[in-house]
């Protein structure tokens, strides 16, 4: 199996921690590693010259957004398996792609989704994001997977479409509400915390921001022809406050 994983970055030179966070993963799976990067200004370059003997592929030209650089990343993507890491996150530990590389070697998965924690710049977990066994019914009660921890088949991408730019907050929403819910893709859920997200992602940076995340998540139900769609956007945000007072059940390990 090869798995492909797409970081996409902008003047943000945290990108070191998440390549050495790839880069540390104990898998039996041939890795393709992908930096689009949108022409950074800030010495990001520089960061990425030192891992590009480690790099399958690195593009750094001019984008338009984030979700523009992960489409280009899935179009450049050869692996069976594909998922993306953004720059300022990084895996809970290094096994976390070992376990989606296990869940895959069964042929009916198709897509596969986990748990992840929000960390402070101290690395000290702020919100627990446990996404939960899946069933269709929950997207309806405002209910998504976190998409640092999604990875499908390339073959999806193919067949059903990549991001749509025209959602510049929430294409990764729509991309997996479309997949699930128009497209009847199962979705595998690994129970296992995946993912240390840094705050401050673009959705909750401002009230403005998640007014507008959440009139796209409306905009994606109407759009992808699925019913019932008005309430999901206050039922979402009604979810989060559970995430603030979740914490993992034991202790877990994490790179620092």
């Amino acid at each position: 199996m090869k798995l492909s994983i797409v970081t996409p970055v902008y003047n943000d030179k945290r990108v070191a921690r998440a390549l050495d966070s790839i880069l540390s993963q104990q898998v039996d799976a041939e890795m393709e590693l992908i930096v689009i990067d949108g022409g950074s200004k800030d010495g990001t370059l520089d960061v990425l010259e030192r891992y590009r003997s480690r790099l399958s592929v690195l593009v750094s030209e001019r984008d338009k957004g984030i979700y523009d650089a992960m489409n280009k990343g899935v179009a450049l993507a050869t692996g069976d398996v594909v998922g993306i890491l953004n720059a300022d996150d990084r895996y809970q530990d290094d096994q976390a792609l070992a376990k989606v590389v296990a869940a895959f070697h069964d042929p009916a998965v198709q897509a596969t989704y986990g748990d992840c924690v929000y960390v402070d710049n101290d690395n000290s977990i702020v919100r627990y994001w446990r996404s939960g066994g899946y069933h269709a019914s929950k997207w309806y009660l405002g209910w998504m997977p976190p998409h640092p921890t999604f990875y499908v088949r390339r073959s999806l991408y193919q067949q059903y479409g990549s991001f749509k730019t025209q959602f510049p907050i929430a294409a990764d929403y729509e991309l997996m509400l479309r997949l699930a819910r128009k497209h009847k893709v199962p979705f595998h859920y690994i129970p296992s915390i995946l993912v240390r997200m840094t705050v401050g992602g673009e959705s909750n940076r401002s009230v403005k921001n998640i007014t507008r995340a959440n009139r796209e998540v409306f905009r994606a139900w109407r759009e992808n022809g699925l019913a019932f769609g008005f309430f999901v956007p206050f039922l979402k945000v009604a979810q989060k406050p559970l995430q603030f007072l979740r914490r993992p059940s034991a202790p877990t390990s994490a790179q620092k």
